[in-house]
């Protein structure tokens, strides 16, 4: 139960774990945000659109995104606010993971670089040499 106890501790102490859990909370925060701005900006924005063509008031753009059948309320407005929402957040993760891994890519282009510019002792004796070779012309 110990052994349990300490692999337990590892895993979540490693980066991994605890950069899903905070991804999970940033996550449900900003779909909270999201969720805000489509429900009390673009889906009124929608019913104002609508309510423009039919010339009428809010009533009748709301009753075009909603209908009922035998009792049963249909509302699209809902579906229409979820995609949205869908739309928005998935796009900001789209740039989110895009520029994460731009960065890799930058990152990973300067430790490539710097890899092409190591010297090895053989590099230095050679210099060395030529230093050395160079200063004796030099003298003579």
């Amino acid at each position: 139960m110990k052994k349990l106890g300490s692999e337990f501790k590892e895993f979540i102490i490693k980066g991994d774990a605890l950069n899903l859990a905070i991804g999970v909370v940033i996550g449900a925060a900003f779909t909270g945000i999201v969720t805000a701005i489509v429900d009390n900006l673009i889906t009124p924005l929608i019913e104002l659109f609508i309510s423009l063509f039919i010339k009428g008031d809010m009533n009748d753009a709301l009753s075009v995104l909603t209908f009922s059948v035998n009792g049963v309320k249909f509302e699209f407005s809902v579906i229409v606010s979820a995609i949205i929402t869908f739309l928005i957040t998935g796009f900001v993760l789209f740039l989110v993971v895009k520029s994460v891994n731009h960065a890799k890519a930058l990152t990973a282009k300067k430790v490539e670089e710097e890899e092409e510019i190591t010297y090895t002792s053989e590099d230095y004796l050679k210099e060395i040499r030529d230093l050395l070779q160079a200063n004796a012309d030099k003298n003579k």
